[in-house]
């Protein structure tokens, strides 16, 4: 049985990359539900195996529970229609099998072909770190299959129109009878000659051979949302394929890839910047100069401060992106202070430093217990306000 407490990780669970097409995603899931459909499989853990299968399904099939759970695991769709850790298992991956499963023992009825959507299509586009914090307009160029000039989407060659097949006249489907333990049963297929269209194309176009779509270089303007992170998929609807007719056409996935700064850092929705400070101003203070994604902003370093010390920019950081593609509030830049000992000194400044060390003293003191150099670092996880 599957353990329910620690649920794997959903790509791992159907073996894909996070990069993985729904396509991807679709196939690896009907080839482990054939394996482990309690029904025909011979694993002893195979009714756990299903249904995790089936709920990474779920989820990864969906755009919008797919796009939280890569922001926010399993966390993000957790109590949505019991995904998630409770173990529980929707409908939808379940029928789909079930209906597979019927068809291939003999369902009483099959179903001609419809007309068949067009496929998915990806691009990536790479944008400055600057781009994914406000958001960018860009054209991305790809290729696609578009429906055919010359035929109109038909795939005859103009003049000539299909005709209907005669291996299963025109239905789209053919049908043989079985003999089972249950007795006959008919089993229902696409008809092999027409691929389940119902009609053949006696005189190909040609300029699509037949096809009824040509591949077309196109440049399509995308708008990149802001607060966008490395490697999100925006789904672009109906910018893919060109379906046949009468279906819809696929979508275009444009993946973005984001370049890194000089500076900043992102974790989250913050943005980290360290920021050097001599000894000099950590010990008396200043109002230094602080880079921002939004340009430079004054600040106050108090006298003492320490390496490890974090302020705060409130609403500086990186905008919440929702699933929509809108935004809700913006993360706060956390600046980490590194006190910078200098390596080497003037004449002026080691006899400076020299007078200095007789006032200070040459004894050490063992840190006690309470918040140290490590545990200041770690507060650079949350910051103090400025």
């Amino acid at each position: 049985m599957t353990d329910t407490t620690m649920p794997r990780d959903y790509y791992e669970v159907l073996g894909v990359a996070r990069s993985a097409s729904k396509t991807e995603i679709k196939t690896a899931f009907r080839r482990l539900a054939r394996e482990y459909h309690p029904d025909v499989s011979k694993h002893d853990d195979a009714e756990g195996r299903f249904k995790e299968i089936n709920e990474a399904y779920e989820v990864l099939s969906d755009d919008d529970k797919r796009s939280r759970y890569d922001r926010l695991g399993h966390a993000g769709v957790n109590g949505n229609g019991g995904f998630g850790g409770a173990g529980g298992v929707g409908f939808g991956g379940f029928e789909e099998i079930f209906e597979e499963f019927f068809n291939s023992f003999g369902g009483a009825r099959g179903r001609k072909r419809g007309p068949r959507p067009g496929g998915d299509r990806r691009v990536d586009v790479t944008i400055t770190f600057e781009e994914s914090i406000f958001g960018i307009d860009k054209d991305v160029e790809f290729d696609r299959m578009e429906v055919c000039d010359v035929c109109a989407g038909s795939g005859a060659e103009p003049g000539t129109a299909p005709v209907r097949c005669t291996q299963c006249s025109g239905t789209g489907e053919v049908r043989q009878v079985q003999q089972t333990f249950l007795g006959p049963m008919v089993q229902v297929a696409s008809c092999p000659r027409c691929n389940g269209r119902g009609e053949m194309i006696e005189t190909p176009c040609q300029n699509c051979r037949g096809v009824g779509r040509v591949r077309k270089h196109v440049t399509l303007n995308v708008q990149i949302p802001a607060g966008v992170r490395e490697g999100l998929q925006i789904q672009i609807r109906g910018e893919g394929d060109t379906g046949d007719a009468g279906a819809a056409g696929g979508h275009l996935y444009v993946v973005a890839h984001v370049l890194e700064h000089e500076f900043f850092k992102r974790r989250e929705n913050d943005i980290i910047l360290e920021l050097s400070v001599n000894v000099a101003q950590a010990a008396l203070g200043d109002r230094i100069v602080v880079p921002s994604v939004e340009g430079d902003v004054e600040m106050t370093i108090p006298a003492g401060t320490q390496t490890g010390k974090v302020f705060r920019l409130r609403g500086k950081g990186v905008p919440r992106l929702r699933s929509d593609g809108s935004t809700s509030g913006r993360g706060d830049q956390l600046i980490y202070i590194n006190v910078e000992i200098p390596s080497r000194l003037t004449d002026d400044q080691r006899r400076l430093f020299e007078q200095l060390a007789q006032t200070l003293g040459s004894e050490v003191q063992p840190q006690r217990n309470g918040k140290g150099f490590f545990d200041r670092v770690k507060d650079m996880f949350g910051g103090e306000p400025l």
